[in-house]
């Protein structure tokens, strides 16, 4: 697999449009940063880091949807760099998803932030997707 980041993204993609509970993906320490991101700006109901025989293990995340309509918090997921197109941005240059209402999680150069924290802490880094 050239892109882990693009198959975690497309993992939670399809299990949205499906109306899972629960999804189940592979781990790495990027997915998992990721995924603690997800569930500390309320995008995701929980998750849970599970040894299932590989080295990494997995994540296992609960969606969360909203009880009146069934609606996901997550209405998208857009990788932004690639392998064969890295993005990258200085905290001048931030990029707004939606307006402020989404956020574009960055790698930096001090661990795998937001965009608002990373812009707060003055530096840039690559920008790995839109989430809103």
């Amino acid at each position: 697999m050239t892109d882990p980041i693009a198959d975690y993204l497309t993992r939670l993609r399809n299990a949205i449009k499906a109306n899972h509970r629960v999804v189940e993906i592979p781990a790495s320490n990027l997915k998992k940063e990721i995924t603690r991101i997800l569930f500390e700006q309320g995008y995701i109901l929980n998750y849970k880091f599970v040894e299932n025989g590989t080295p990494a293990g997995a994540i296992k995340i609960a969606l969360k949807y909203d009880n009146a309509d069934r609606v996901n918090a997550i209405a998208g997921l857009k990788r932004v760099s690639r392998p064969g197109l890295r993005q990258y941005t200085g905290y001048k240059d931030m990029p707004r998803v939606l307006n402020g209402l989404g956020i574009a999680i960055l790698s930096t150069s001090k661990g795998v932030m937001t965009n608002k924290k990373a812009a707060e802490e003055k530096i840039g880094g690559e920008v790995l997707c839109y989430v809103y």
